[in-house]
C-alpha cells in the first residue's frame, strides 16, 4: 500500500509504540487520526507531526468513545487504513487476577478492536484500496505462564484478524496482523522487565516494531511475526507445541519469583 495522502487511523496512538508508528505515518506522508486517552501525551506527538494530525480524545472501551472516532472518520475524506494498537497487560498468574483486571484486558485488546472495525467496515469499503492491521504479539501464537488473559486476548485478536481476512477477500480490504515480541514501552512493568532480563529475552524499541508495520503493509504479506527466536518459537509451537511446552514449564519457578514481587 502506497501511504502518500491515505487517511490513516492509529488507536493506542498515546502509547509507544502508537507514537512511533505516528511517526513512521507521517513520514510515509499519511494523514493521520490519532486516538488515545491521554491528552498531554497525544499534543506532544502532534508537535513532532509534520502533517497536521486529527485527536481524538476518547475511550474504545465505550460505546461513546467509539461513535466520537466513527463521527470524525466520516467527517474527514474517509479511511484508508485503521491500526489497532491500543492494549493493556497485566502481569500475574491467572489465580491472582482479578475479575476486573481480565474483563478490562479481553475488552481493550479483543472486543472493543472487533467492534470499531464492524463499525468502520462500510467507510473502508468505499475507497479502491484499504486495510486494517490488527496489532497482536508474539503471545498471541504462544501460551505463555503470568501472562495468561493476555495471550486469550492476543490468541482471540489473531483469529478475528484470520477469519476477517477470508471474509473479505472478495473485496478490496487487506486485512494485516503485526505481531511484536518484547518491546520497550510502558506497557511493561518494572517485573516485566526484570523476567526479560532473567530469560534472556530481547527487547526491541517502538521505532523497530514502527519499521516492522510499515514493512508489512508494503508487502503482499497478510501477516509478519517480529525477531528472532520468536518466529521459530512461533512455527514450533504450531507444529509441535510439546517441545515448546517443556520449555516454558521449566521457566516457571523464574517467572514465579517475579509474579510474586
Amino acid at each position: 500500500m502506497n501511504l502518500k495522502d491515505k487517511t490513516v487511523l492509529v488507536t493506542g496512538a498515546s502509547g509507544g509504540i502508537g507514537a512511533a508508528v505516528a511517526q513512521a505515518l507521517d513520514d510515509q506522508g499519511a494523514q493521520l487520526i490519532l486516538v488515545g486517552r491521554k491528552e498531554q501525551a497525544l499534543q506532544t506527538l502532534a508537535k513532532k507531526i509534520a502533517g497536521t494530525p486529527i485527536i481524538i480524545i476518547a475511550d474504545l472501551n465505550t460505546s461513546e468513545g467509539r461513535e466520537l472516532i466513527i463521527k470524525q472518520c466520516i467527517q474527514s475524506t474517509g479511511l484508508d487504513l485503521m491500526i489497532n494498537l491500543a492494549g493493556i497487560m497485566d502481569f500475574q498468574f491467572f489465580e491472582q487476577q482479578s475479575v476486573d483486571s481480565i474483563e478490562k484486558i479481553m475488552v481493550t485488546n479483543l472486543l472493543s478492536p472487533m467492534l470499531l472495525c464492524n463499525r468502520l467496515l462500510p467507510l473502508l469499503k468505499q475507497k479502491p484500496e484499504a486495510a486494517i492491521v490488527n496489532v497482536g504479539s508474539t503471545f498471541g501464537s504462544i501460551g505463555h505462564p503470568g501472562f495468561t488473559t493476555y495471550c486469550a486476548s492476543k490468541f482471540g485478536l489473531r483469529g478475528f484478524t484470520e477469519a476477517l481476512q477470508r471474509e473479505l477477500a472478495d473485496t478490496t480490504i487487506k486485512v494485516l496482523y503485526l505481531a511484536p515480541r518484547a518491546t520497550d514501552t510502558t506497557l511493561n512493568s518494572h517485573q516485566i522487565n526484570k523476567l526479560n532480563d532473567a530469560l534472556g529475552n530481547a527487547t526491541d524499541t517502538p521505532v523497530q516494531v514502527a519499521q516492522e508495520l510499515i514493512t508489512l503493509l508494503k508487502s503482499n504479506k497478510h501477516h509478519r511475526y517480529v525477531g528472532w527466536p520468536e518466529k521459530l518459537f512461533v512455527k514450533l509451537n504450531a507444529l509441535f507445541p510439546t517441545i515448546v511446552h517443556s520449555a516454558l514449564v521449566k521457566k516457571i519457578p523464574i517467572i514465579r519469583q517475579f509474579t510474586d514481587q
